[in-house]
């Protein structure tokens, strides 16, 4: 496991507790924030998923 798959992971999980929140109390532009972050968190531990099969493909 790589940096880029646990702060993807980490961002992925905190986006969903923002939106969440924002959900809860009714604020759109914190629940967007959280689906943003979501998004980002997403696209980041992708990054890392495939730089680790990247790295298992040349061993």
């Amino acid at each position: 496991m790589n940096k880029d798959q646990v702060k993807g992971a980490a961002k992925d999980a905190a986006g969903k507790v923002q939106a969440k929140a924002g959900d809860l109390v009714g604020s759109h532009k914190q629940e967007a924030k959280g689906l943003a972050k979501q998004a980002e968190g997403k696209t980041q531990k992708a990054v890392g998923d495939a730089k680790e099969a990247i790295k298992d493909a040349h061993k």
